[in-house]
C-alpha cells in the first residue's frame, strides 16, 4: 500500500516547516511522494526532496490542499494520502507504518483523523472530534476529523470528490467528512496517532467569523435535508450568541451569515436520511 503526503505551506513557518519535513523522512516506512505546495510562496528557500509545487496566488487550505491530492491522483503515485498542517510535527517514527496497517485492515475505512497535542501532550476540547471532548484517548468510529492531520484513502477521493475548494478557509473538514459518510465510508479517531500542534485559536485567521459563518451557512445548503437546514443554523445562532463576546466578532459573524445566503453555495447535494441516523446513532447528528 503505497503511502503519499501533502503539506501546504505560505513560507511563514520556516523552522517548523523543515522539522516537520525531517519528521516525515524518519517514519520507518517511507512515503512513495512528498508533495509540498506553497500557497503564494516560492519554496526556494526550503530544502527537501518533496515535489515543490509553488503557487502564484494563496487558494486557501481546501484550494491549496488540492493542488497536492491532483498531483498524486494524475500519478497513481499513492493508495492513501496523509496531509499534515505546516507547523505540526510527526513526534513519533511509526505514524505512517500505523496508517498503512488501519487501511489494510479494513477496506470501507475511508477516513482516520490524528489526535492533536501541544508540545506538552495537552489535547484541547475542541480538537476532539466528538460532542464528548471530555476523554481525548477515546478513539473509534466518529463523524469528523481535524484538517491538521489526518490520512485519506484514494479510491474514497475518487469516489466523492476532493476538498470543497470554494471554503478557502473553515469547515471544509465537515463538507468532506459528510460527503464520506452519505457514500458509505468510515471515519475512525486514532489517538495513538499523534501530530503535535502549537496551542492556538481559530480567530488568529483574518476573516475567521466571516468565512467560517458563511461556510457553516454553504455546509447547510449544500449537505443538509431541507427540514434540517433551520434547525443546524438555529443552533449555531444560538451558541454563538451565548458564546462570543466581542461585538466586531458578532458583526463580523452575521455579515458571513448573509453572505451565506447571499453568495451561490454550489451544487446542491444533500446527505440521505439514514446518514442522518447513521451519524446520530455514532453521537453527533448534523444539527450540531
Amino acid at each position: 500500500m503505497r503511502l503519499g503526503v501533502v503539506i501546504v505551506t505560505m513560507g511563514t513557518r520556516p523552522a517548523e516547516l523543515q522539522a516537520l519535513l525531517a519528521s516525515v523522512e524518519k517514519q520507518d516506512v517511507p512515503a512513495a511522494r512528498v508533495v509540498l505546495v506553497g500557497n503564494a510562496t516560492s519554496l526556494t528557500e526550503v530544502a527537501t526532496d518533496a515535489l515543490k509545487i509553488p503557487l502564484a496566488e494563496n487558494l486557501g487550505c481546501p484550494g491549496g490542499r488540492n493542488v497536492g491530492l491532483r498531483a498524486l491522483l494524475d500519478a497513481d503515485e499513492a493508495d492513501v494520502v496523509v496531509e499534515l498542517d505546516d507547523d505540526g510535527l510527526l513526534i513519533a517514527d511509526d505514524v505512517f507504518r500505523r496508517v498503512r496497517e488501519l487501511f489494510a485492515r479494513e477496506r470501507e475505512l475511508g477516513i482516520v483523523g490524528f489526535r492533536v497535542a501541544d508540545e506538552h501532550g495537552h489535547t484541547e476540547r475542541r480538537w476532539v472530534p466528538r460532542l464528548r471532548a471530555g476523554d481525548p484517548m477515546r478513539g473509534g468510529p466518529v463523524t469528523a476529523f481535524l484538517g491538521g492531520g489526518h490520512a485519506f484513502s484514494v479510491p474514497m477521493l475518487r469516489g466523492i470528490g476532493l476538498w470543497p475548494a470554494e471554503f478557502f478557509f473553515g469547515h471544509e473538514e465537515s463538507d468532506l467528512a459528510w460527503r464520506a459518510l452519505d457514500a458509505g465510508w468510515k471515519i475512525r479517531y486514532e489517538p495513538e496517532l499523534v501530530l503535535q500542534h502549537p496551542r492556538t485559536s481559530p480567530a488568529r485567521h483574518a476573516g475567521h467569523y466571516r468565512y467560517t459563518t458563511r461556510n457553516r451557512v454553504w455546509l447547510a445548503r449544500r449537505r443538509l435535508p431541507a427540514p434540517l437546514i433551520p434547525v443546524h443554523l438555529g443552533v449555531w445562532i444560538l451558541l454563538t450568541g451565548l458564546r462570543t463576546r466581542s461585538l466586531p466578532g458578532l458583526r463580523a459573524w452575521w455579515g458571513g451569515f448573509v453572505e451565506g445566503w447571499r453568495q451561490p453555495c454550489g451544487a446542491r447535494r444533500p446527505m440521505r436520511w439514514g446518514t442522518v441516523w447513521r451519524m446520530t446513532r455514532l453521537g453527533r447528528p448534523p444539527v450540531l
